[in-house]
């Protein structure tokens, strides 16, 4: 039996994976996610997946898969995390609305048995809302768009301004359920084999 740790702070991927049966552990990996810079994107987004599961798989023991998870918005070619405070949250806000960018997660994950490793970034186009100042104003006041990268959510307050989005609606939340199941099978266990008995 091998058990999952989720390397992330993140109530979102926890509930997407306790959504789908799969009941982690969570160990909150500490990376300064502001100490790496100069990669693009979805590069980006990888490297500190990797980083995060690298730290937290050194703290536990065997019989363990774990997985480190990070994503970060590409507009106009910049990698956008977690805006710095509100008045940069509302300029991403009025530089993304009517727009579209895209989300990519990376997934990084290690088997503390084997040593083995499987990592990929996940990428969703998200096409955003023509919203409006007050309504910018209003959704950067609840305090939810300083929390996430991006500066929006599609499963909270922010899924209104979101019109659509192409490829999986998970990989946007955070964590992409197909993708983090390819590793899963990459490192010889079974997706299945990880559901919490009920």
């Amino acid at each position: 039996m091998i058990s999952l740790v989720l390397a992330s702070a993140s109530p979102a991927r926890l509930a997407t994976l306790k959504a789908a049966g799969v009941e982690p552990s969570v160990v909150v990996s500490g990376v300064d996610e502001s100490e790496v810079s100069g990669l693009a994107p979805a590069d980006l987004a990888l490297r500190l997946a990797r980083l995060k599961c690298a730290a937290v798989a050194d703290e536990v023991g065997v019989g363990r898969l774990v997985l480190g998870c990070d994503s970060v918005l590409e507009l106009d070619g910049q990698a956008l995390g977690k805006p710095g405070d509100p008045d940069e949250a509302v300029r991403r806000w009025r530089a993304m609305r009517g727009r579209s960018g895209v989300l990519h997660t990376g997934h990084c994950l290690r088997d503390t048995t084997s040593g083995r490793e499987a990592a990929a970034t996940g990428s969703t186009v998200v096409h955003f809302a023509d919203v409006t100042d007050a309504e910018i104003a209003a959704y950067v006041d609840t305090g939810e768009p300083l929390e996430v990268a991006g500066a929006f959510t599609v499963d909270g307050l922010g899924g209104a301004f979101v019109s659509r989005i192409e490829g999986d609606h998970h990989n946007v939340v955070g964590l992409s359920l197909p993708l983090l199941r390819d590793l899963v099978t990459e490192l010889g266990h079974r997706w299945t084999d990880l559901w919490s008995r009920r």
